[in-house]
């Protein structure tokens, strides 16, 4: 239990040490302790029933809402007592999120309904209920202060703009969301104004503050210390982002072709602003007006899929300039909501850039942190100023299959530099099971799929045969494969109408369903063959012309073990994440100009060692 100061706003009680015994003076004086290069667990600093814990309102430099009133956010503090009584300075882990008063809800009724012509512009979604309101608390969240406090360090949390008791509107990828918590960071390094209360109030100023902050969090709490580090904001010195989104484009679209992330059917960029838009209800609804049903409808377009300037300035690799921040990345392999290239795309960008960089990846699905270690090793690296050898650790850590995910293995970086392009060709035969092949075979026939969006892909991928999908197998592996980086693939194809859903995925069989699909699935991508020639640009098909793709397949690290086979399965729409138009559409796919290319470590010895001489 708390002490009941820290549910006082702002309300400081000095400690006086002549007045306590000999072991509370000691503890009074605790400092942070540093072994091995991680931040220590201090007694001194361990009692929450001693914490210095009080909210504020930070003043940003913008106006979302248009009232003519810079907003304000709500921030809460946790700080060891000695920051008041002993005149310490800590540095901070801040973690800054739209959730932490409430979300709105996923139900079906609410979103987008899937069921739509390709090209054409879609029923209006029925808007959700509102989010109700939650009373004006000073706690904001308890998350982290057990890990962070005790080895001495202040925990801030943040209400994102729109939500809480934050004001102004939400803006999901805007710059907004950049802003916001910058003007925290810089109120904690003595930049911008603190008050006790959403309107006028008393100065407040973080005068405990090393000037030294370090952001966390996961998923939408992980895209906004990505955000934050784009501005450049001084002060911020170290990120460690868990799962984020770091372009919406690619979270919401895949090469031209409108998709949802995986388990939330029929979202869009407007879905999740009703999601998160929890501030004060009187406020509501001129945000909606103007945001909701103004910025972000004009600017989505959810006919075409293309990509536009809208998108564009929500794609945080384009805003890397003045990106300093040192980041260790966290994301799984097997995560279909945010996937892996997000996390990818940034890492690599910062290292080519500079930037001090590490990874953590793993098997499993949304979500999950790098081990408290690890991130305590970088945190006190970059917040406390501690030379403890971590800018000369492994730059990959990656959990292998079914292990402990405390015990990620170390690599020297992803991709795993031993990985090379093995190139492979599909030959014949995949309504019921083709080959994959690293000799292209002599001319084939053209295979025809036929488009059912009511087939979930697992359906096709376990069917001995089937008119709704291509499947091109591997010769059984004689020896584990190790996949690391980012595939491609190369497909000619037509169809018999001007639009149509491409879905791909690379599988790992027999698929026998007693697997979970994150076994089975080794990777996938998704494409509107209207955008085969510019992503800006979508062209409706001729029907019976050729086109041809060239994709990105989503980035993993995995080893596929001895006894499976690695299948190529192509089909149209994908009842789990694309738009379900109406059942008949033929694509034909051109053998003999499509090809599946691998990032295998050991490259293309490892591969024939693994599969022996094409049969």
């Amino acid at each position: 239990m708390s002490h009941p100061r820290s549910h006082a706003r702002n309300v400081l009680v000095p400690l006086f040490l002549g007045a306590l015994p000999i072991a509370a003076q000691e503890a009074e004086r605790a400092r942070p302790v540093f072994v091995d290069g991680q931040a220590q667990v201090v007694p001194g600093f361990s009692d929450p029933a001693r914490w210095i814990r009080h909210d504020l309102w930070v003043e940003t430099e913008f106006d979302s809402d248009g009232d003519g009133q810079r907003d304000r956010m709500h921030v809460d503090v946790t700080r060891p007592a000695q920051t008041e009584s002993e005149g310490l300075k800590v540095p901070v882990v801040y973690e800054s999120s739209p959730y932490y008063s409430g979300t709105g809800t996923t139900a079906e009724q609410f979103m987008w309904d899937p069921h739509q012509e390709l090209g054409e512009f879609p029923n209006y979604r029925v808007n959700p209920p509102p989010i109700p309101y939650r009373k004006p608390r000073s706690v904001i969240n308890d998350s982290h202060l057990a890990d962070w406090v005790p080895r001495g360090f202040a925990v801030v949390h943040s209400e994102s703009v729109g939500t809480g008791q934050s004001q102004g509107c939400p803006f999901p990828g805007d710059k907004i969301e950049a802003l916001a918590p910058k003007a925290v960071i810089d109120w904690l390094c003595g930049r911008a104004q603190g008050y006790t209360s959403a309107h006028a109030g008393e100065a407040v100023k973080a005068t405990w503050c090393t000037g030294k902050v370090g952001m966390t969090g996961t998923s939408y709490n992980g895209t906004l210390p990505v955000a934050a580090a784009t501005t450049g904001v001084a002060g911020l010195e170290a990120i460690i982002p868990v799962a984020p989104i770091t372009s919406y484009y690619r979270y919401y679209r895949s090469n031209g072709l409108v998709r949802h992330p995986g388990g939330y059917r029929g979202e869009d960029i407007d879905v999740i602003y009703d999601f998160i838009h929890s501030n004060d209800p009187a406020l509501r609804e001129a945000c909606n007006e103007s945001v909701r049903d103004g910025v972000l409808m004009e600017g989505f377009d959810r006919a075409s899929g293309d990509l536009n300037d809208f998108w564009k300035s929500r794609d945080y690799v384009n805003q890397l300039d003045s990106y300093h921040a040192a980041t260790l990345m966290a994301h799984a392999f097997n995560d279909w909501n945010v996937m892996a290239e997000h996390s990818v795309r940034l890492y690599l960008a910062l290292e080519q850039r500079g930037v001090p960089t590490q990874c953590y990846f793993h098997q499993g699905g949304h979500g999950g942190p790098p081990p408290l270690a690890q991130m305590n090793r970088w945190f006190t690296r970059y917040l406390y100023g501690v030379e403890n050898g971590v800018e000369k650790d492994a730059r990959a850590w990656i959990v292998r299959e079914h292990a402990d995910p405390s015990k990620p293995t170390p690599y020297a970086d992803y991709p795993n530099p031993a990985a090379a392009p093995v190139t492979l060709f599909p030959t014949r035969g995949g309504a019921e099971l083709g080959g994959l092949a690293t000799q292209r075979a002599p001319a084939q026939e053209r295979e025809t799929l036929v488009d059912d969006a009511s087939i979930p892909g697992a359906t096709l991928a376990a069917a001995a045969q089937s008119p709704n999908r291509l499947l091109f197998s591997s010769p059984e592996l004689k020896q584990p494969v190790h996949l690391s980086g980012t595939g491609h693939i190369t497909l000619r194809l037509a169809a018999d109408r001007p639009a149509a859903n491409l879905s791909v995925w690379i599988v790992s069989l027999p698929w026998t369903g007693s697997k979970s699909i994150n076994d089975d699935v080794i990777t996938r991508t998704w494409a509107d063959p209207q955008n085969a020639a510019s992503l800006t640009s979508s062209k409706p098909l001729a029907p019976g012309q050729f086109v041809e793709l060239h994709l990105e397949l989503q980035p993993d690290d995995q080893i596929v073990p001895a006894g499976e086979r690695i299948g190529l399965m192509v089909f149209a729409s994908d009842h789990d994440f694309t738009l379900w138009p109406e059942p008949g559409t033929e694509l034909t796919l051109d053998l003999d100009a499509s090809e599946l290319t691998l990032p295998v470590v050991g490259g293309p010895e490892a591969w024939a060692k693994a599969t022996g001489p094409d049969r």
